[in-house]
């Protein structure tokens, strides 16, 4: 069995940069998880004393606080700022775009649509930055739209890792209902190539595994854009979470990684299917 990684995979700019942020910080906390990785996040703890804080009131006032790579809620930032902590903002430069764009369109007096998931950390930061959430929406598709109190004037945001194509259906079906329309692309190139990269290998590949965690949307999307071309495509977070008879009798073993899967983990995988078809 021949293993092939992705021509694209793993970390992206906005994680790559977040880690170097803690690491040249050591002892200080993180608020909310930096990235979608329990494995990675562990290293930080026990490599470089980071901590971790849930919520405001996990911050004590002397605490340096690095801010997440989703980035959080506009009030809870000036939360932190009012209490004068040390703020180190690790919100990833993709992220921080739609937060600027929302911003100026609804002082501007438009209605805010973001295409994304409401319970994913960067929405809920996203949205916090619309002047009146009344006139704020996030709709997961294009069906959401249907009844929503929408003003004439409308712009329209993407959570950084969704598939262009479902962005293109929200936008359609907003052009067809309102007067103005403002689109801003704000899918992370990142995005686009991990899964063009992952769908090309998935059409010639027998089995794919697709390395990330699994509170990670990109790395959601990444498995479920593989399993549309290759039925037996499985998500793991590391190597410890794979069967050997996934591999059985297959010819071709693809592999992809999400934005926040650092290259340990990729190698460690790696080593345990190499493993796999020596004992076969």
């Amino acid at each position: 069995m021949i293993i092939k990684l992705a021509s694209s995979y793993g970390f992206c700019f906005g994680v790559k940069r977040a880690i170097r942020i803690a690491e040249e910080h050591k002892g200080s906390k993180t608020y909310g998880p930096l990235i979608h990785n329990k494995d990675e996040i562990n290293r930080l703890k026990e490599g470089f004393n980071i901590g971790l804080a849930e919520k405001f009131d996990d911050v004590n006032p002397d605490d340096s606080v690095v801010i997440r790579t989703h980035g959080i809620p506009k009030d809870e930032l000036s939360k932190l700022k009012a209490q004068e902590n040390t703020i180190i903002d690790a919100t990833c430069p993709y992220v921080t775009t739609p937060q600027k764009i929302v911003e100026k369109m609804s002082n501007d007096g438009y209605s805010i649509v973001i295409f994304g998931d409401k319970n994913h950390p960067e929405i809920r930061g996203v949205v916090s930055y619309a002047k009146e959430l009344k006139n704020a929406f996030i709709v997961n598709d294009e069906k959401e739209l249907e009844g929503l109190p929408i003003l004439s004037k409308v712009a329209v945001v993407a959570q950084t890792t969704r598939k262009p194509t479902d962005f293109v259906k929200v936008v359609s079906a907003l052009i067809l209902q309102h007067k103005e329309v403002r689109v801003f692309n704000t899918i992370c190139n990142a995005t686009f190539e991990n899964q063009d990269a992952a769908a090309e290998l998935a059409k010639d590949a027998d089995v794919m595994i697709v390395i990330g965690g699994k509170h990670s949307s990109n790395t959601k999307q990444l498995h479920s854009i593989c399993k549309s071309y290759c039925e037996d495509s499985y998500l793991i977070e590391n190597e410890k979470e794979f069967e050997s008879e996934w591999f059985k009798d297959k010819n071709l073993c693809g592999i992809s990684a999400g934005a926040s899967t650092p290259d340990w983990i990729v190698q460690n995988v790696i080593d345990k299917i190499e493993i796999i078809k020596q004992v076969k």
